[in-house]
């Protein structure tokens, strides 16, 4: 590893991958995005229930490193954002959930990883942003889709258009983040509900992440279904049996 990123363990059920570029403002240098997106894949083969995205200094992550892409070729430049938007792809799709921890700036792509995980919390310093249109471009990681899921077409696109991004006490008003805590409880505070993420099965956890993404495509009747089936199968299995062990029993469950 290059130093670019931390793994960090606070539990064998909680990992957190820590960008550690500070005085870069943890720009998205080619080498953080790979060893991003070697660590995201390899979660699975791990005891991991919760990925918590994080990162060391001032600013959680300024998106891509332009002044390495400034030296790039326009093929390179590409590539570049394909592997941007790959690795925020992957993080939409760990079957773990996922946790943003913004602790400063997140702007262009840093914001397009916040987007991709299932919750985001903030610091109350903290300023998100699709500032793209500030260079005359426009979000390339799944930001035009994935923000307005979230906060709607118009908003998303008065992100967009003016490319300023907008304080964590708007961002909270807007639903798009869960939380706000001082910087010096941030970590604290997404590390205690990472661990209670971390009690709970990962297989149902799992399944849970998929019936939901998967029915907001669908008719409310074809979601109805999904989440039928889906039931079916966590109610023939092994955790669903421990929890009820575990009820009966009146102790904490403990889930394979």
């Amino acid at each position: 590893m290059s130093g670019q990123l931390i793994l960090e363990w606070p539990n064998e059920k909680v990992c957190i991958l820590r960008l550690n570029r500070p005085e870069k403002y943890n720009a998205l240098s080619r080498t953080l995005v790979d060893e991003l997106r070697t660590a995201v894949t390899e979660l699975s083969e791990t005891k991991a229930k919760v990925l918590v995205l994080a990162a060391n200094g001032r600013g959680f992550c300024v998106g891509a490193d332009l002044k390495e892409r400034k030296e790039m070729s326009d093929e390179e430049k590409y590539d570049h954002n394909r592997s941007i938007s790959g690795l925020a792809d992957d993080i939409a799709a760990s079957g773990l959930p996922t946790i943003a921890a913004i602790n400063g700036v997140a702007m262009g792509g840093g914001c397009e990883l916040a987007l991709a995980c299932d919750l985001r919390f903030a610091s109350q310093e903290a300023s998100i942003g699709l500032t793209e249109a500030r260079l005359g471009a426009i979000a390339g990681a799944g930001g035009t889709q994935r923000l307005p899921r979230l906060v709607g077409t118009a908003r998303a696109l008065e992100m967009m258009y003016s490319g300023e991004p907008i304080s964590s006490e708007k961002a909270l008003d807007w639903g798009l983040i869960n939380g706000i805590y001082n910087s010096n409880e941030l970590d604290q505070c997404v590390l205690k509900f990472a661990d209670l993420l971390g009690s709970r099965s990962r297989r149902a956890s799992a399944l849970l992440k998929k019936v939901v993404y998967d029915g907001l495509d669908y008719s409310l009747a074809d979601g109805l279904e999904l989440e039928r089936v889906a039931v079916s199968e966590v109610l023939a299995s092994e955790d669903y049996a421990e929890g009820l062990a575990a009820f009966a029993e009146k102790r904490a469950p403990v889930f394979e």
